[in-house]
């Protein structure tokens, strides 16, 4: 029987859509942050003309909102009905650590006013937790405001520290001839602290989450109407 001669079929191109587009530009913004990112770049990177992006996206506005939105998309949403502090921590360690995978996120999401579905999921669900734990709908606005303040600037903070982790130890040995045990005893001390490695100088992030939602907790408590 001869051989079939024919040339195997290419497999098909996989078609453009929004979403392709928003992980394309998802993965060049990890890569190399948002400077590195333009419609021309994303349309190479997908192998189209930089103008059939448009069919999917209006601009380059529409793109960075689509983006953020699809990054909040990946955090854990609180459930309605299990205990509110559990899923007020879930929800926020869950942020923090999306929005460490995506170092370009957390500005964005700070300086941008969103409105697509997974933002205002999450919203709801953070919203309908609390409210349906006893918080007003005040104090469950305030609440949200102040875990999330918690997440982005402990986030941010940590993404623009100019020292790794990794090397606390040696810049404090670096920094000790500058605080001279009169002048700076206290400092000087936590110093010494970190170089003989009884403390890490590695502040977590959980440790202030979890005072913050102590102090929720004790708020919500206050606020509770009184049974005589």
């Amino acid at each position: 029987m001869p051989l079939d001669t024919e040339p195997s079929a290419l497999p098909a191109r996989q078609p453009l859509s929004k979403e392709r587009i928003l992980q394309a530009a998802i993965t060049l913004a990890d890569e190399g942050g948002l400077a590195t990112l333009s419609m021309r770049k994303l349309a190479q990177v997908l192998g189209v003309e930089a103008m059939s992006l448009y069919n999917h996206v209006a601009n380059k506005e529409a793109l960075l909102d689509g983006m953020v939105d699809a990054v909040v998309a990946e955090m854990v949403v609180p459930v309605l009905g299990a205990p509110w502090r559990a899923e007020m921590r879930r929800a926020a360690c869950s942020a923090h650590a999306v929005l460490m995978a995506h170092p370009w996120a957390s500005l964005l999401l700070v300086s941008r006013v969103n409105v697509g579905p997974a933002k205002l999921r999450h919203f709801d669900a953070t919203h309908g937790c609390l409210r349906e734990a006893g918080f007003s709908h005040a104090l469950a606005d305030s609440a949200r405001n102040v875990i999330d303040g918690h997440v982005h600037g402990f986030t941010l903070q940590k993404l623009l520290f100019p020292l790794a982790e990794g090397t606390y130890a040696q810049a404090a040995k670096q920094f000790l001839p500058m605080l001279p045990q009169e002048v700076y005893p206290h400092m000087r001390a936590l110093t010494e602290e970190v170089i003989a490695g009884r403390y890490s100088g590695v502040h977590q992030f959980e440790f202030g989450l979890d005072l913050i939602l102590s102090s929720l907790e004790a708020q919500c408590v206050l606020a509770a109407p009184t049974t005589h």
